[in-house]
């Protein structure tokens, strides 16, 4: 078995990690205190490729190897997770879905400027009543002639509200079966669009930099040509769509863990009580050396997945895996680190308060640690 990343991919890896170290790292504060979305960040990743990662370069993107782009992935995390949140809805979600099932116009006319950085891509499926349960979508789109025209409501959808926002792909309901099952579509809806309102931003409690907001349809008409893919497949579709968001995810949380390790065996190494630094004690030792051991667990399946993915192989089984492991380690990482700073670590002067808020998102999103292990048994057979 050969561990060690390609050249390329280690190039990338070292390019994320000299720009976070530069551009991410000494702003980060001021972003997290006003809870401001660093557009500036992103004009400046797009100029590095970093915003068209999987994308082949035929459509403007960097072409990297999956493993390369969760190595890069980390690296951004590690320094700030209202970065890398957006940055990771961007390139999976936001921008997947027109690879895998856009046509060629679409391609030229909505990815390219998604791979290029000229713009933000989001998708909408959460909605008040319909998360975990994504089969309990209730925003319709009803055929009029050659148009859709589409009302209600989505919740929590990341990068809508920027001045680089292009629109949302929205999961809608386009009618039903023979059966009475509902018929599931994912249509583009271009910011500006009468009818389509982006509504609040929501104050979270972590990812303070993030634009998270709600999503208004009101007889919002686009043209037929808008469809993404087969109608009556969108959910389908975002399944598998949603594999490659799952290794994605688990490098927030692999780049968040790691992030928490550092800092908390810095401080172990600085802060002295009895006499002597706190890392010469035995329980701090121990703390960190499950720390540590639990992030390149949880960053060697994550590269498993990846690997799977770039030699054509399946891989949902290993990414619904690296997407638990890796925010469960995330959350408990954060939660020791905090622990080792002791009472500093409760205060906001010390970054690994705002690792612990940050940390509880990732065992949330992208589906839920109780939905893994539900993808995972049904992967094993059950």
């Amino acid at each position: 078995m050969d561990f060690a990343l390609t050249q390329e991919e280690q190039m990338l890896k070292d390019m994320a990690r000299n720009f976070a170290e530069k551009e991410i790292i000494p702003n980060r504060d001021e972003w997290n205190e006003n809870r401001r979305f660093p557009i500036e960040i992103f004009q400046k990743m797009a100029k590095l490729g970093l915003m068209g990662l999987l994308i082949p370069e035929e459509y403007g993107g960097s072409e990297a190897t999956t493993v390369g782009f969760a190595a890069a992935l980390e690296e951004i995390a590690r320094a700030d997770q209202s970065v890398a949140a957006p940055l990771n809805a961007h390139l999976t979600i936001g921008s997947i879905p027109f690879l895998l099932y856009g046509t060629g116009e679409q391609k030229q006319k909505w990815l390219i400027p998604l791979a290029k950085g000229e713009k933000l891509g989001a998708f909408g499926l959460t909605e008040p009543n319909a998360g975990s349960d994504a089969a309990g979508v209730e925003t319709r789109a009803e055929s009029d002639g050659d148009e859709w025209v589409i009302n209600g409501t989505k919740q929590f959808i990341s990068n809508t509200g920027t001045d680089m926002s292009q629109g949302v792909v929205v999961l809608v309901v386009t009618g039903k079966t023979e059966d009475g099952k509902k018929r599931f579509s994912a249509i583009m809806v271009p910011k500006g669009t009468p009818g389509y309102t982006v509504g609040k931003r929501f104050k979270t409690i972590g990812w303070r930099g993030l634009d998270s907001r709600e999503q208004i349809f009101q007889d919002c008409r686009v043209p037929k040509d808008n469809l993404i893919g087969e109608e009556g497949k969108g959910l389908r579709h975002f399944m598998e769509t949603l594999d490659v968001g799952r290794i994605s995810v688990a490098a927030l949380g692999i780049g968040l863990a790691q992030a928490c390790l550092e800092v908390s065996l810095e401080y172990a190494k600085t802060r002295v009580q009895f006499g002597r630094p706190i890392c010469k004690f035995q329980a701090i030792q121990f703390k960190l050396a499950d720390m540590a051991t639990e992030i390149e667990m949880a960053r060697l399946i994550n590269f498993k997945a990846a690997w799977l993915r770039d030699h054509g192989n399946p891989y949902a089984l290993e990414a619904a895996m690296a997407k638990m492991a890796a925010s469960a380690v995330a959350m408990r990482a954060a939660n020791e680190g905090l622990q080792i700073h002791g009472g500093y670590g409760f205060t906001e002067e010390y970054v690994i308060s705002r690792f612990f808020q940050d940390a509880k998102i990732l065992e949330i999103g992208e589906g839920t640690n109780e939905i893994q292990h539900i993808v995972i048994a049904r992967l094993l057979g059950c």
